[in-house]
């Protein structure tokens, strides 16, 4: 039995809507810097040991971390970019991996 490869046809690139990736990466960048935003609060409320600063804060950042997840898995998922930017947003937990990640993704729209 000879196993052949299937006709290039199937394997064509998809044409890239930078416009459309933008507009994703926009919402990323918003969703993140609120968090980062948040993040100051709630660092300065675990270093003083406030309770009312983690009560509060907390469960908002955790909210803006898993929306930051869920765009950046969705983009992914799309095929906007890679698997590699919602992974980043887990290891830095949050923000930082998504302003890096949205500043990766924007200098190769460019090139």
């Amino acid at each position: 039995m000879i196993l052949r490869r299937a006709p290039d046809v199937l394997y064509a690139p998809v044409p890239v809507d930078t416009d459309r990736i933008r507009r994703q990466l926009n919402i990323v960048l918003v969703v993140a810097i609120l968090d980062a935003l948040l993040l100051v609060p709630l660092v300065y409320g675990f270093v003083t040991d406030s309770e009312v600063h983690k009560e509060i804060l907390g469960p908002i950042h955790g909210i803006g971390f898993l929306t930051l997840l869920y765009l950046t898995a969705r983009g992914a998922g799309e095929r906007l970019w890679g698997w590699w930017f919602p992974a980043v947003v887990v290891i830095t937990l949050g923000p930082p991996g998504s302003i890096v990640g949205d500043l990766v993704v924007r200098s190769k729209l460019r090139a």
